[in-house]
This record gives C-alpha cells, structure tokens and sequence, in this order.
C-alpha cells in the first residue's frame, strides 16, 4: 500500500502535538506544585493538569496535542509556554510551529559586543566593518573602517550614531556619493526598524535631536517611507584616496539582540582594493581601533 501523505500544514500540527507532548512528559507533578497520590501511569503531567494550569479546556488541549485544526491565539500560547515552563528558544519553536508571531518585550538592556564578535570584526583586514545595535549606535569596529569612513573613536554619545552622522557630519555628506539617495534609504531602513521600540526615551530623544539638527530629517521623517535594504554598494569619495567602491551587507546577531554587524568588500572597479591597503598602511597608531 502506498504511504499516506500529509499536507504541510498537517505535518506541522502533527509536529506542534509531538512537541506539546514532549514538554508535557518531561514535567513531574512536583515541579509544579501537585501532590501526587496513586501511583500515574503516564509519564510527566497529565493533559488535563496541563489544560488546568493554562486556562484552557481539557478536550481543546486534547485536540491540540493529536494534532487537530484547531489554532490556538498567542494568548493561549503564552499560557501553554508558562504552564510547560518553556525556555526562550523552546517558547520561539511553539511560536512558530502554531504559525503565530511570538510578542517580543523589547527591554533596554545595555549591549556589549563580546570577544567573539570582536576577534572577528578585526580579522576583517580589507573589509571594513562595524557593529551597530538596536537604535544604530556604532558599539564597535575596525581599522579599515577607521581608514575609510573616519575615527568613530573621537565621537561620543548620540554622535556615534549611523543616522546621526549620515545627516549631520559634513565629512560623511562629502564622503558619500549620492548623499541623498542614500539618506533616504538609511531614514526608511531606520524607521523599518524602530518600530520594534516606538516609545523608547533613547529612540525618541535621537529623533528630536535629529528633527532640531538636520531640515532633511525633519523633512522627510513626517512622509514615514520604510525600507529594508540589507545588500548594496556604495561609491565614497575618500578625502586622499579618491573614489573607491564597496558591496556591503547588513548581518543579525543571532543572539536575541538586535546588534548587526556591517560589512564592506571593496570591488575592483576605482582601484579600492590596492587604495583600501594604502590606506590602512597610513593609518596613524593612535586612530586604529580599539
């Protein structure tokens, strides 16, 4: 006889049932509190234990866990996730196996590029490359990106910042052709991204420093155009070297921040590659990155 198949969607609420089950099995009454009696037959907690805890009917859960069409709201998934005591990587897979979108609290915290990303950043030699967080802070980078963009050392504060510098550094409006094309793009990939933290003080008080600092941000923020370009190339106008070419590219850290690490390659066509190195052997000791 031939195999029965199954739909992609069946297979993933047979894959959500498995899952649900696998958390539940793993789970003694004691870990959360039930004084056990007789001795149980069934490993872990009961689906009537889990159904209980979680606000929802035992018939409903039941349906859940054989893989059923039924879809459960992130409300009830929340609540399964607390019930089955799920860690943050097993909270994203239920999220995604149900084909929900996981609600993300969007906390503050301070961000520290750690010895790993660093060691890589600096092995970066002919590739210049930083590493932004959440709202575009430049948090690290390297001596070819020192050489060809400047010293983001001699910055402080809101300053040292992509959007910052993109609109109101004359060196960066000089350094970059097509200034406003690429401010354009910069704002709207900006916007795209924030959304994550409308509220912020940190956020918020960038953007009113902006909006009294540049006419073109305070022009164009209002039109409220998003984007999300993570590959391109970029013409500069190096203030000794001349004009050079770089294909950049914007890579997540995939470690829950919101920190990414951009790339540049330089391209063959201005020569970037051989002014790339001539510049890095000029480079001052003291303008090299930490």
């Amino acid at each position: 006889m031939d195999a029965v198949t199954h739909s992609p969607e069946d297979s993933r609420r047979r894959e959500l049932g498995a899952f649900l089950r696998s958390r539940r099995e793993r789970l003694s009454p004691a870990d959360i509190g039930i004084a056990t009696g007789a001795r149980r037959r069934t490993p872990g907690l009961r689906r009537e234990e889990v159904a209980m805890i979680a606000g929802v009917g035992t018939t409903w859960y039941t349906w859940l866990e054989q893989g059923r069409d039924v879809r459960p709201s992130v409300e009830v998934l929340t609540a399964l996730c607390e019930a089955l005591r799920l860690d943050p990587v097993e909270k994203r897979h239920l999220f995604i196996l149900a084909g929900r979108q996981q609600p993300e609290r969007r906390v503050a915290a301070p961000e520290k590029v750690d010895g790993t990303l660093l060691h890589m950043l600096q092995s970066l030699v002919l590739q210049p490359a930083y590493v932004v967080g959440r709202r575009w802070d430049l948090l690290a980078w390297n001596d070819a990106a020192v050489a060809v963009f400047g010293d983001y050392g001699q910055l402080e504060g809101d300053a040292r910042n992509i959007v910052h510098l993109v609109f109101t550094s004359p060196h960066h409006r000089r350094l970059l052709v097509d200034w406003e094309e690429l401010a354009r793009v910069v704002l709207a990939s900006f916007r795209a991204e924030s959304a994550k933290y409308v509220g912020d003080p940190d956020f918020e008080r960038l953007i009113a420093l902006m909006m009294r600092s540049s006419p073109e941000f305070r022009d164009w923020w209002p039109r409220r155009d998003v984007a999300r370009r993570l590959t391109g190339v970029k013409h500069v106008r190096h203030p000794s070297a001349g004009a050079m070419a770089f294909e950049h590219m914007s890579l997540s850290i995939d470690d829950g921040s919101d920190m990414r690490l951009i790339v540049y390659t330089p391209l063959p066509e201005q020569n970037s590659v051989a002014k790339l190195r001539k510049l890095l052997e000029e480079l001052p000791t003291e303008r090299r990155s930490a």
